[in-house]
């Protein structure tokens, strides 16, 4: 694995700046063998000694297929007690798991296993059945040419004889004696996550086990994570970097997570009763199903009297006042900021805020050494509170770089080693940071820096309208607003009555050149929830734009 190991890379750099500010992951756990119980999944308890020793086992069956330093194990599973045995054999081994979404298909799944090199592949050919053998046998053979061994959660029948690769059970790879003597290293590279880039292929980001371990630290202390009787419900995959920042947030305290394999909120609502789950994490529309779950019961109680704390990420503009409706019914939910570069879990917005506060992206960071600062890209100049412009971080979470990618690695680098996120935001005066939008998504109308969910949110209050997205087209020599609206069931608006709605509420530069109903928007499934492809609605919008008579607008 050259990539991570030739001292003269900016990779180099980075490990270097991460290493002693963790301990290693099987350190960790060695630190919690005496704690109680690490996992609990469907209905039994996994102690931390426990979850050592299984992984220990699983270390030694992969060793037994040739698996060592700095190979990739690719780990094709839901939120499962293997995935995590998986993670820390891997750690064990010096090894690096990468990370595969349940959700994808074969072009992704050829992709990632292929681009990254991966020797093996744990996966559950059962899982919801969902035939993941055939998902498999779909890809391009030249694409799985370092793939050895296939290791199978469950009956291996159907996946034999996939690519040149060999076929095991996860029995067989745990039924080894546990490995005697750890080999990973605080140092050492240990996951791999892909971006959620929707125009083009992933970038594959590298953490490794310090950047871990001492996120999940800093997880724990800023979120509660580390009281006496806290219990966590691991809801979001932890295939990405969202669960995975929770799960090792869980990790680090010594407290219990109840794992869930897929979201379904009625057996959520359950689980947070059964075990009086404090804190938990997920999507907005997460969020907005298990409140409607609680709903129904005796006026004024509160649903889930256990449950302190819900960090969500925002991606529905239609679920705009979820804050207001989780607290009615007694839930302190609080925007949450992240991405795979810096982890997410990065920030969080105060839990004593007011819901306008909570609601928003961004927050204080986690980590007494996180650094955060915004940049005017046109001029270079650092901003001050409450000037929009581009984030940039440097914090003990970020990652060690794009494995295979130098090049993209140093670009996303500043000269001092701030990373570049490419999100809009601005910094506030009590030490936190606002996010507004990927700065792809924020648009420049009228010379103004414009978040796009600015107008969504207007749209959003006309009767007719349930769902908005908004993006920029080029017409003539300017950047226009263009709106994709879904219509509330039975109603009907025109173009023209919901451009009037803008008009006059909003500055003229920000009302929508045109505003286009669509039955659905265009979504990707990620790792951490539903994502609207905003940029396959900026070509739906150009291509409208272009027929448009010159002059017009």
């Amino acid at each position: 694995m050259a990539e991570v190991r030739d001292t003269s890379d900016s990779l180099s750099v980075l490990a270097a700046a991460a290493a002693g500010r963790g301990p290693s992951v099987p350190e960790l756990l060695a630190e919690r063998r005496t704690a109680g119980a690490a996992l609990i999944y469907e209905g039994r308890r996994i102690s931390f000694a426990e979850l050592d020793e299984r992984a220990r086992r699983v270390a030694a069956g992969l060793a037994a297929l040739g698996v060592g330093e700095g190979d990739r194990v690719a780990v094709w599973l839901p939120n499962v007690p293997a995935y995590l045995e998986v993670f820390v054999a891997c750690c064990h081994l010096g090894a690096i798991c990468v990370a595969v979404n349940t959700r994808f298909r074969s072009v992704e799944v050829g992709d990632i296993v292929g681009r990254t090199g991966a020797s093996a592949l744990v996966f559950w050919p059962g899982f919801k059945g969902i035939d993941f053998p055939g998902i498999l046998r779909g890809v391009d053979a030249a694409a799985l040419g370092a793939l050895r061994h296939i290791v199978t959660l469950g009956d291996p029948a159907g996946a034999e004889h996939i690519a040149q690769a060999e076929t095991r059970s996860y029995d067989w790879l745990a039924g080894h004696a546990p490995l005697a003597e750890s080999r990973g290293r605080p140092e050492s590279p240990c996951k791999i996550f892909t971006t959620s880039g929707t125009t083009s292929g992933p970038k594959f980001v590298l953490h490794n086990q310090a950047t871990a371990t001492r996120h999940g630290g800093d997880v724990a202390r800023a979120f509660g994570f580390d009281a006496d009787d806290a219990v966590l419900l691991q809801v979001v995959p932890l295939c990405g970097v969202f669960g995975f920042a929770q799960i090792m947030g869980g990790l680090a305290s010594g407290r219990p997570s109840v794992l869930l394999p897929a979201f379904d909120a009625a057996e959520a609502a359950r689980l947070i009763r059964e075990h009086r789950i404090t804190h938990t994490n997920g999507a907005d529309d997460m969020l907005d199903r298990l409140v409607r779950e609680g709903e129904g019961g005796e006026a004024g109680a509160r649903p889930f009297p256990s449950l302190r704390l819900f960090g969500y990420a925002k991606f529905n503009p239609a679920l705009a006042d979820v804050v207001e409706r989780a607290e009615a019914a007694g839930i302190t939910a609080v925007g949450v900021y992240g991405m795979s570069e810096c982890m997410a879990l990065f920030s969080f917005q105060p839990p004593g805020a007011d819901s306008a506060r909570r609601k928003l992206g961004g927050g204080i960071p986690v980590s007494p050494e996180a650094e955060v600062r915004v940049r005017d890209r046109d001029s270079g100049r650092l901003l001050p509170p409450g000037e929009n412009g581009e984030i940039e971080i440097r914090a003990p979470s970020v990652m060690i770089g794009y494995f295979g990618n130098e090049a993209a690695t140093r670009a996303t680098f500043t000269e001092d080693w701030f990373l570049k996120t490419g999100d809009l935001g601005s910094l506030t005066d009590d030490g936190g940071f606002i996010y507004l939008a990927r700065m792809g998504d924020s648009l420049r109308l009228g010379g103004f820096l414009v978040n796009p969910q600015e107008i969504e949110t207007h749209l959003l209050t006309h009767p007719a309208v349930d769902g908005c997205q908004v993006v920029g087209v080029v017409h003539g020599d300017r950047t226009r607003a263009v709106a994709f609206v879904t219509l509330q069931p039975g109603a009907e608006a025109t173009e023209a009555e919901l451009i009037g709605h803008c008009e006059g509420r909003l500055a003229r530069f920000k009302v929508p050149l045109r505003v286009l109903p669509v039955a659905d928007f265009p979504v990707t499934q990620g790792a951490n929830g539903v994502k609207v492809q905003r940029g396959r609605l900026r070509e739906m919008a150009q291509a409208e734009v272009d027929r448009m008579p010159q002059g017009v607008g």
